[in-house]
């Protein structure tokens, strides 16, 4: 396989791959969980840091499977894990074919036994991440896309058959700000600062104006599901109107970008890349930059209208969103 020019072929076959390892990585997931869940029932100190022991070990367990079978079937290629990551390697991304991969994205929920994690197995091909796939082993719920190729939830298991996203047979209209159900995260920086800025954008996103909450929005509703590759997924099968975070990492996000790309929604980056794009002509294309800037904005597809295109509806409500909400600097 030519690193220089990777065929449609090729990716269908780093696909169907990636499936099989991020099916294995699953059955080492639900392991983890049953390993938490038999934790002795004493509450205190001593079983919060067994958990988060437990968690790190099944992370790198995942990790170790995922890196181990993508150096043996594609030596070549490069790879970024969070936990790899973590312990210091940090390869500088070029234009060669690269894995980018969180081996348990949702480690919270994974601790509670909260059914919303995944493994997510992203590539990155020519610095533009061009293949995804996210597969959640609890309800074994599996999101693939291809860049050019369309995305797809498979439910059920191997046999079943996968369906197009977003799983609506047409775009949905989104005529404002007011009518999305919009997906948000605490994140682990829970300083004063932080804390106190996302509550404000929070309380504004959520707030009726008409009862005194100023520069309120009154979004249907806010979720908060505990992992940044499912919420794109969510985005992606049209569950979900719009993902707003700041402090993900690529890996975090490579996969569910081109799951929701190919879902015809749109991703940017932080309020200053999403005004630069909007000038230059740029918006839309998730550029390294934007793939590594830690702050990412997805919306799903909007149906055309005789006066504005899925496109500029999109670009409207990523508007609507900056003027309501307020960036913190990840940590």
């Amino acid at each position: 396989m030519s690193l220089q020019d990777l065929t449609p072929a090729d990716l269908q076959s780093i696909l169907k791959f990636s499936v099989d390892l991020a099916r294995k990585a699953g059955e080492v997931i639900l392991q983890g969980s049953e390993a938490i869940r038999s934790l002795s029932s004493q509450s205190g100190v001593g079983e919060k840091k067994n958990s988060v022991d437990l968690v790190t070990e099944y992370d790198v367990k995942v990790e170790e499977l995922v890196g181990r079978e993508i150096k043996a079937t594609y030596p070549d290629f490069g790879f970024v894990g969070e936990e790899s990551y973590s312990a210091g390697v940090r390869p500088t991304l070029t234009d060669a074919p690269t894995f980018c991969v969180d081996p348990i994205d949702g480690t919270t929920n994974f601790v509670h036994g909260f059914p919303f994690v995944c493994i997510s197995i992203g590539l990155i091909y020519k610095r533009r991440p061009v293949l995804g796939v996210v597969y959640n082993p609890f309800i074994d719920h599996l999101y693939t896309g291809i860049k050019g190729q369309g995305s797809y939830l498979t439910r059920g298991g191997s046999l079943a058959q996968p369906q197009r996203l977003p799983l609506t047979s047409s775009a949905k209209p989104l005529p404002s700000l007011n009518g999305a159900l919009v997906a948000v995260e605490w994140g682990s920086d829970r300083s004063e600062a932080a804390i106190a800025t996302k509550s404000s954008s929070f309380a504004r996103l959520a707030g009726n104006p008409e009862q005194n909450v100023v520069g309120g929005r009154m979004v249907h509703s806010l979720r908060s599901m505990g992992s940044a590759a499912l919420n794109f997924s969510f985005v992606a099968q049209g569950a979900l109107d719009i993902y707003w975070e700041i402090g993900c990492w690529a890996w975090d996000v490579c996969a569910g970008i081109v799951i929701a790309e190919e879902a015809g929604g749109l991703v940017t980056g932080s309020r200053d890349a999403f005004l630069a794009s909007c000038k230059d002509g740029t918006f839309g294309d998730v550029t390294e930059d934007i793939l590594t800037g830690r702050k990412y904005v997805v919306v799903r597809s909007i149906a055309d209208t005789p006066n504005e295109s899925c496109k500029e509806a999109q670009k409207r409500i990523i508007n609507e969103l900056y003027d309501t909400i307020q960036e913190v600097e990840p940590n």
